[in-house]
């Protein structure tokens, strides 16, 4: 495969994470509500930064034999490093016309730059984008309050703007849906909300074994062993704590493999109990 894309399979269904470059971001803003010390004590121990968090963007392509799915579509133009997807998924013999379905997990750019092309028309012509029915409604309104994210005000400018061109033109191919859904056969999209209110997580089951993608419900593996530490972007964050609960004991009781779209490149391993939170081990 080509660099930038990391290949494995969940049962008989083949899966592809796909890299879409990364940023960097300031650490306050992934960790707002964290003890300024107990934070950099943890970032010490990961020999990780301390003023910086480098964030990758990571897509996952879903073969089934009958569907070809993609989950996210990158960022598109929104980063100097994003806009890769359509070249990587070429490389693995992937058209964009023969994406049947495509899942956003939620509507920040990141995510969803990459879903319209640089005419503005849906970049997966033939693909129907399947989106929480709450997720739509938000971004879609009149007004759209973004004041409790503890991020800075052009950042939430920039969010709002960004959800706003990229779903215009994909509205006559949205799917929303408003509850668990199987979106193909083995793949079923779940509500995570909290991140934003029609935040979706996804789980692949295929022959007992699992891989449940959990979008943007951790950006850091920080986020699992600390389950108090918030995220900036969160729009609800005491609902985000809840669903990351949830769906770390889902993945703990059901030996679950997972995927998380910030997670350090490839962004797949596993979480095991520890000390009220849950410790990431990478790798398949």
């Amino acid at each position: 495969m080509p660099e930038g894309s990391h290949r494995f399979q969940v049962g008989s269904i083949g899966c592809t994470v796909l890299s879409d470059g990364y940023y960097s971001y300031p650490t306050s803003w992934f960790f707002p509500n964290a003890d300024p010390a107990d934070l950099s004590r943890a970032l010490e121990s990961h020999h990780l930064p301390q003023d910086d968090v480098l964030s990758p963007y990571t897509c996952l392509l879903i073969e089934t034999g009958r569907h070809i799915v993609l989950v996210d579509t990158g960022a598109g133009v929104y980063s100097r490093t994003s806009g890769a997807i359509q070249a990587r998924l070429e490389m693995a013999g992937i058209r964009p016309q023969d994406v049947d379905t495509v899942i956003l997990t939620h509507a920040h750019p990141d995510h969803i730059g990459g879903a319209i092309d640089l005419c503005g028309r849906p970049a997966f012509p033939n693909a129907r984008y399947v989106l929480s029915e709450l997720e739509w409604e938000f971004w879609t309104a009149a007004r759209t309050d973004l004041s409790p994210l503890r991020v800075p005000d052009a950042a939430k400018q920039s969010i709002n703007s960004t959800a706003r061109r990229c779903l215009g033109p994909l509205r006559h191919q949205i799917e929303p849906i408003d509850r668990e859904t199987e979106v193909v056969p083995g793949v079923a999209a779940i509500p995570a909300p909290g991140h934003t209110p029609g935040h979706l997580a996804v789980l692949i089951a295929s022959e007992g074994q699992y891989l449940l993608n959990l979008g943007d419900a951790a950006v850091h593996p920080l986020h699992l062993e600390q389950p108090s530490w918030q995220n900036g972007f969160d729009l609800a964050p005491d609902r985000a704590l809840v669903t990351r609960r949830q769906l770390m004991e889902r993945a703990v009781a059901d030996d679950m493999h997972l995927m998380a779209f910030h997670f350090p490149f490839p962004s797949i391993g596993r979480v095991t109990a520890k000390n009220g939170g849950w410790m990431w081990t990478p790798g398949w």
